[in-house]
């Protein structure tokens, strides 16, 4: 019989607490990386994502817990003792070094040679795409440029752990979606094992292998993309996950009722009685016209989206349910519609 093999993780927090007067900023937080892995760490301002990377990185001191990064206990350990590489928000070169200098500088610090700390930094360039630009300053490379120039940096020390807080944030939308999309390459091709911060549910989505979906200093979620989407275990994480429409309705027996259609329940915890479901905005279809059946229904905005369009309505009661369809199939403020929920499974939460 064939023996599993067994993956030591490369990065695990166990139980960290980060507590400040009157607050706790983690909450007995656990997160495990295995080797090679892209997570991200997702949530709204405050809920303690970048306090959690600003730990691993010994960039803030735990309250208690233990932070252990390839088996070897770092908790206590300075930062430039736990071989890590690190990309801010703000790009952070010192402009009066061209980017080859910025790039240089870690390895500098690690008193490498000359002659390999240039050939390294070049390499590290090269990665990012920046051949030819290594002799430019920081006024002279755009944001885009800028940002390379400090992921390359961290790269070229060859880090064990690479830490991205909120990278992308102050780049304009296209650049943004360029530069996740090269890091994503860049980490793929070096295996790195990468935590990655950030408050766009789009970016994480799109680069992570898993996700972390955080809130209050605990981690509600943990999974990759599709799972997050698709089977969001409470209603933090499908209100937070993507777009949804907010349904009310009566829950009894693990079945949601709306509108006369029944939604299977995800998750536990949601006492029976009056419920507000998150139903995806591509559960709800119109009904054809003439058709009969379907709930009546007035459009309010109708947004062309590329491929396909979203259109929101207003139901009888006042509630706002948005329809994800077909672009061509087009409707105009005050169109009278009638919409049909596909009553697949959903996440709630008690409705007062």
């Amino acid at each position: 019989m064939q023996k599993s093999i067994v993956v030591a993780p490369a990065v695990e927090l166990r139980n960290v607490v980060k507590a400040y007067p009157g607050l706790r900023a983690l909450d007995d937080l656990d997160l495990v990386l295995a080797p090679g892995e892209f997570v991200a760490l997702l949530g709204p301002s405050g809920c303690g994502k970048t306090t959690a990377l600003r730990s691993l990185a010994g960039l803030e001191t735990i309250t208690s817990g233990r932070i252990e990064v390839d088996g070897r206990d770092v908790t206590r350990l300075p930062t430039n003792q736990r071989d890590m590489g690190m990309v801010f928000q703000a790009y952070s070169l010192f402009p009066h070094m061209t980017a080859l200098e910025n790039v240089e500088y870690g390895l500098r610090m690690r008193r490498v040679g000359r002659a390999e700390r240039a050939e390294r930094a070049m390499e590290a360039l090269a990665l990012v795409g920046l051949e030819g630009r290594e002799g430019r300053y920081a006024h002279q490379l755009s944001g885009g440029q800028q940002q390379r120039v400090a992921l390359a940096r961290a790269l070229v020390i060859r880090p064990k752990v690479l830490l991205l807080d909120e990278p992308l944030s102050a780049l304009d939308a296209k650049v943004r979606v360029q530069l996740r999309e090269q890091i994503r390459r860049i980490q793929t091709e070096l295996a790195i094992t990468t935590l990655f911060v950030t408050h766009d549910q789009e970016e994480a989505l799109a680069v992570a292998d898993r996700v972390a979906v955080m809130n209050a200093g605990r981690i509600e979620q943990i999974g990759t993309p599709e799972e997050l989407y698709a089977t969001p275990r409470t209603a933090f994480v499908a209100d937070f996950v993507g777009l949804s429409n907010r349904v009310p309705g009566e829950l009894a027996g693990g079945t949601v009722t709306a509108y006369g259609t029944s939604f299977p329940l995800l998750g536990e915890g949601v006492a029976d009685g009056p419920v507000l479901a998150f139903v995806r905005p591509e559960d709800v279809r119109f009904a054809a016209a003439g058709a009969a059946g379907g709930l009546p229904a007035t459009v309010v905005t109708s947004s062309f989206l590329g491929s396909l369009r979203r259109t929101q309505v207003r139901l009888a009661d006042g509630t706002l349910v948005s329809v994800q369809h077909d672009a061509a199939d087009a409707h105009a403020p005050g169109d009278e519609v009638r919409i049909a929920f596909a009553g697949r499974p959903v996440s709630a939460s008690a409705r007062a």
